[in-house]
């Protein structure tokens, strides 16, 4: 019998390396196929159709993004084509084949004005246009493939690419004091815990329990960017004096949600995820990196 062949996009991602990681220890379920943007570029659309000619897959596991949140107010039609055209591409495409779509969002679809953690089914108002766009993603991606599994996540970090966590070390090795904004709350994701998430679910849809839909996930806990590099010191035993700001006092060209806490609870009812809280995510990872 045929394993169910996974594609995975955005390889060199932070999510899409950490599937790459893990897959490995399922190669006798299934069987994976890992594509960078030379093999399936998603800034140019007429690359999807000759792809899933070649392809045919059970199970199509969108990691790639345009993410450059600052550069997408000026880039604007290129985000939107790797965020939203694309995918509803992708979607149309896995909808003809009976393919499950799995398709990363983001905390950015909201407009951070909320005091208690986003429901699947709150209103969404975008703030940017890296939001907007990944927003687009969503309802294309819903509306084109029936077997769409739409995940928002925030705050991602892992041992691979570029993050925050990364930054703040390497910054830390460098200065004896950072200013950390400290009026934006939200809860740090672990891509290895994602992945460990997605794979679960394509475990538990080839077990005969499927679910589709808007589904968010995150780490446990609830801090601000300050409360998190002052962790990551602490972590990593840096002496780094880290002093908390204001977002005011380190304006970017695209807003950023104050708010970003996101209800979980959505993968927990309909495919037993357990999440991890942050602080014990952020430590393994800094065991690996130190």
């Amino acid at each position: 019998m045929l394993k169910p062949l996974v594609v995975v996009t955005g390889r060199s991602g932070q999510l899409g390396w950490e599937i790459e990681q893990l897959s490995q220890q399922y190669s006798q379920q299934f069987h994976f196929l890992f594509t960078s943007r030379a093999e399936l570029d998603l800034s140019n659309p007429a690359s999807i159709a000759p792809f899933f000619e070649r392809y045919s897959p059970a199970y199509f596991i969108n990691c790639a993004a345009y993410t450059a949140v600052d550069k997408a107010e000026q880039e604007q039609t290129l985000a939107y084509t790797i965020n939203a055209d694309s995918v509803g591409l992708i979607a149309k495409h896995c909808a003809e084949i009976n393919a499950v779509l799995i398709t990363i969002s983001t905390d950015y679809v909201f407009d951070g004005n909320g005091n208690s953690p986003y429901l699947t089914s709150t209103a969404t108002k975008p703030i940017n246009y890296y939001g907007y766009s990944k927003w687009m993603g969503e309802q294309l991606a819903l509306s084109n493939c029936k077997k769409s599994i739409v995940i928002r996540t925030s705050w991602v970090y892992s041992t691979h690419g570029n993050n925050f966590v990364k930054t703040m070390l390497r910054l830390m090795n460098d200065r004896p004091s950072l200013n950390v904004v400290s009026d934006q709350i939200g809860s740090p994701t672990s891509a290895a815990d994602l992945a460990a998430t997605i794979i679960s679910i394509i475990q538990s849809i080839e077990k005969g329990n499927a679910h589709y839909g808007i589904y968010q996930y995150s780490n446990s806990g609830v801090i601000s960017w300050y409360d998190f590099a002052v962790a990551i010191a602490k972590e990593a035993n840096k002496k780094t004096i880290v002093s908390p700001i204001p977002s005011t006092d380190f304006p970017t060209p695209a807003k950023r949600p104050a708010y970003s806490v996101m209800d979980t609870s959505g993968l927990e009812n309909d495919y037993a995820i357990q999440t991890i809280h942050w602080l014990d995510s952020l430590q393994n990872c800094i065991n690996k990196l130190l």
